[in-house]
């Protein structure tokens, strides 16, 4: 039997432990792996793109476990009433093959994107931040707000979305929580007095939801919203005039921000700065980017971490995924004993 962790168990899961837990615990998690970085096998994504989409693999390996997650990215999806993203997890064991663990991970996924967010701040944003604009209030906006409360200290968020009720939305779910929250009439009024962006909209193009001029000195800019070939938020010349942080430089530069710019382009990978390898915020006027995309060590990271929750606290099911047949040379067997016990 392998262990299945389906949508009602990962939402009885976090409730149970809390959301501000699990954050803070995958947060110490991805920082763990990210200082043991050179043991895994990586490779960029695979991605099949359409018009309107993209569907990706993303596999890793730690030379114990294997893991993939396989998500979808299609923006059109919300206007008929489905998810912009949806995706489920695996995690197998090296040494059988045999899977071991699968879950549902497009509540995951969100979970750890705002915990990397989150601890990726932790490293580049000036400590003493407390207000983040926050532009692109959909399915990612609450996890965002939430993370960097919890983990980096914000105690304002400026808010703002094109659409009204997205927006609405926001404001709904954030009531009651220990930080303040003002809706701002653009994206420019929004960054005002802001120490750290935040930009997480969906739309697959190059847009300009930060121009150069809404960039103030020592402001660090979360870059989520920029995650496949020909869709961009940020103006190309907001880059040029920052420190870039990555993932895995070799996937973001198809990706991420620095799509726009030389492939020579200088940037720093997250693990470096972590392990202490490289420097972060150089000083307080720096603006640093981080230009997030998504790597599978990250869902590995998250995958184990609810693996050993689901363990603890029983919220996950016995799915029959793997065969057991009585002699492991005699697979034909399987049928000819269901047979037999139908005839039974």
């Amino acid at each position: 039997m392998v262990q299945f962790v389906g949508v009602s168990d990962i939402v009885k899961l976090i409730n149970q432990v809390g959301l501000e837990t699990v954050l803070r615990d995958l947060a110490d998690r991805l920082e763990a792996d990210f200082k043991r970085w050179p043991e895994f096998e990586k490779t960029p994504r695979l991605a099949s793109h359409s018009r309107d989409g993209v569907i990706e693999l993303m596999p890793i390996s730690d030379h114990a476990h294997y893991a993939f997650k396989y998500v979808n990215g299609h923006p059109k999806n919300t206007a008929r009433g489905l998810q912009t993203v949806a995706a489920f997890g695996v995690v197998s064991d090296v040494d059988t093959g045999y899977t071991i663990f699968v879950s549902e991970m497009t509540l995951l996924t969100a979970v750890r994107t705002a915990a990397m967010s989150a601890l990726a701040a932790r490293y580049l944003a000036r400590p003493d931040s407390r207000t983040m604009a926050l532009i692109g209030l959909g399915a990612q906006s609450e996890f965002q707000a939430i993370a960097f409360a919890e983990l980096v200290g914000i105690e304002h968020i400026r808010a703002y979305d094109v659409d009204e009720a997205a927006t609405a939305k926001f404001v709904r779910n954030m009531r009651g929580r220990n930080f303040s929250v003002e809706v701002a009439e653009s994206a420019a009024d929004a960054v005002v007095g802001a120490d750290i962006i935040t930009t997480a909209t969906a739309d697959k193009q190059q847009a300009t939801i930060l121009s150069e001029n809404m960039v103030g000195a020592g402001v660090h800019i979360n870059a989520v919203g920029g995650d496949c070939p020909g869709k961009t938020e940020l103006e190309a010349a907001v880059l040029r005039r920052s420190a870039i942080f990555v993932e895995l430089t070799e996937q973001t530069r198809i990706e991420g921000e620095i799509q726009q710019l030389a492939q020579d382009h200088p940037v720093t990978e997250l693990w470096e700065v972590i392990t202490g390898q490289a420097e972060g915020r150089s000083s307080r006027d720096t603006v640093t980017i981080f230009d997030s995309v998504g790597f599978a060590m990250e869902d590995f990271s998250a995958l184990q971490l609810i693996r050993d929750i689901a363990q603890q606290t029983g919220h996950f099911q016995d799915i029959d995924l793997i065969v057991e047949p009585r002699d492991p040379r005699d697979l034909f067997g399987l049928l000819t004993e269901a047979d037999a016990m139908a005839e039974a």
